[in-house]
Parts: structure tokens; sequence; C-alpha cells
């Protein structure tokens, strides 16, 4: 192919790989969201108390890295996540400009109700792929989020995606 029609082909959305991922990611969290929000759990919640439920009274900063969100960002969906009574911040007592992240009883409560839904999507996303077609996907798009954050210059930890 020459160059012009290489072009082309990138344009084509059903060919490029961040529209494809794109439309899966939106895929991903609108079908998670269908299941959490049965107990008020917003697909944008979802993804701070996974992280929490590994590990619980991480730093904000922390957090925010985990997850793959800016600082800003993270400031106001903790905001949020607090006012429904998800998470506390407490200063950290040995360096006043650490904040910690930790979760309420209520949200440990969610996760053996919750947990199981991410079982199910992933399960929906792989259906017709064979075990062996899974874990090559899987291995692809860590390869492709290691290659592009080479690029970046970011580390996104791999339990921040659905």
């Amino acid at each position: 192919m020459d160059t012009a029609n290489d072009l082309d082909l990138h344009l084509d959305p059903n060919y490029s790989l961040g529209y494809l991922t794109r439309i899966a990611f939106r895929n991903f969290s609108r079908a998670l969201e269908k299941r959490t929000m049965l107990h008020g759990v917003t697909s944008g919640q979802w993804r701070f108390l996974r992280v929490l439920w590994i590990e619980d009274g991480i730093t904000q900063r922390e957090l925010s890295h985990r997850v793959g969100l800016q600082q800003p960002t993270t400031v106001s969906a903790l905001k949020g996540l607090e006012k429904a009574g998800l998470v506390h911040r407490w200063q950290s007592p040995d360096d006043r400009r650490k904040l910690h992240v930790y979760l309420t009883p209520r949200a440990r409560q969610l996760r053996p109700l919750l947990a199981p839904f991410v079982a199910e999507v992933n399960e929906m996303a792989t259906r017709g792929m064979t075990p062996e077609e899974a874990r090559i996907l899987r291995s692809l798009l860590r390869k492709t989020i290691d290659n592009l954050s080479e690029d970046i210059d970011v580390d996104v930890a791999p339990d921040s995606s659905v």
C-alpha cells in the first residue's frame, strides 16, 4: 500500500485501535454501571472502590495514579465518594500535605455485592472467544498500554480498567 492509502486506512474507525478501544471501554463502563447502579454506585465510583478494596488507606496522589486520572479529577471524584458515604479522607500525621483515603464500612460491604459484576461483564466481553484468545487479547492490550505509556511518560496501573 502507498502512504496515502495507509493514511486513509487509519482514518477508518473500524481499523483504528484508538477508536475500537474507546468504544470497547465505553461499552464495558455502561454494562458494568447498569449492574452497579442497582447498589447506587456509578462506573466512575467503581474505579476508585476497586483500587481501595485492594489497598485501603493509600494516599490521594497514589489513588489518582492507580485509577489513571489527573489529581483535580480525583479530588472532585473523592468529594462525590465522601458525599455518598463511601470514603473518608484523613490527613497524614507524618506529612500534613498527604491525604489518605479510606473506605467506609458501607463501601466494604459493597465489595461482595459488586465484585461478581465485573466477572460477568468480562465474561460477556469474551463470549465466543477461547480462553487462549482471551489471554492473548489481555496480553496484547497490556503491551499496547505499555507502548503508549512510554511515549506519554505515564504509568497506568493495570487494575484501573474494568
